[in-house]
């Protein structure tokens, strides 16, 4: 398959995310974003890995129709702390909550990636698993560390880009991106099977 060289809009990140943006940025390719407006509630029953992956295909759908020549990637991401899904905070006090349960512990991380062809229909998908054990920090080491990064809008509320890291003892992963919320890796493994060039 021929290598193609992108114009904008002919890729879109179908999320208004900062950190996504930024990770997409790496790759050098011109693309732009845009709102899916999709719920987020997890469903009954529904895994984590279930949860992500649904909602990074939903996300990439949910604008064919507004981009129908567009290569649109979806991506989500859902903590896991003994079998409870961790969202994002929102708040200052659920963000101490969530760091107090975690200190000590390995919450696994479920980042899915989705890349849909709007013009052809064909979704591409993947799905990375993070673990991040979380050093013993005491309350006052949270309640610093919130105060200085407010991190209210990440899942875990522990953003390991940022001063988040000095909370973490270890990462176990295959992505070093997949952890801020876009697998890189998978991604451009969709993308040159789309007949994108990277490099």
């Amino acid at each position: 398959m021929q290598k193609q060289v992108l114009r904008s809009p002919a890729l879109v990140l179908a999320s208004t995310s900062r950190y996504r943006r930024e990770l997409l940025e790496r790759l050098q390719l011109p693309f732009e974003t845009a709102s899916p407006d999709v719920d987020e509630t997890p469903l009954s029953n529904e895994t984590a890995a279930q949860t992500s992956l649904r909602l990074a295909i939903a996300k990439a759908v949910a604008l064919a129709s507004r981009f129908p020549d567009a290569l649109l990637i979806g991506s989500d991401q859902v903590a896991l702390l003994d079998g409870v899904q961790l969202g994002k905070p929102g708040t200052h006090e659920r963000a101490v909550a969530q760091l107090q349960a975690m200190r000590g512990r390995t919450i696994e991380f479920h980042t899915a990636v989705a890349l849909h062809n709007a013009a052809t229909g064909r979704t591409q998908t993947h799905t990375d698993v993070t673990r991040v054990t979380m050093r013993n920090a005491d309350d006052a080491a949270i309640e610093r560390y919130l105060l200085k990064e407010q991190p209210y809008d990440c899942a875990g509320s522990a953003k390991t880009e940022g001063l988040g890291i000095a909370l973490i003892a270890a990462i176990e992963s295959t992505d070093p991106a997949a952890i801020i919320g876009l697998p890189l890796i998978a991604l451009i493994d969709m993308l040159n099977e789309e007949g994108v060039a990277i490099l």
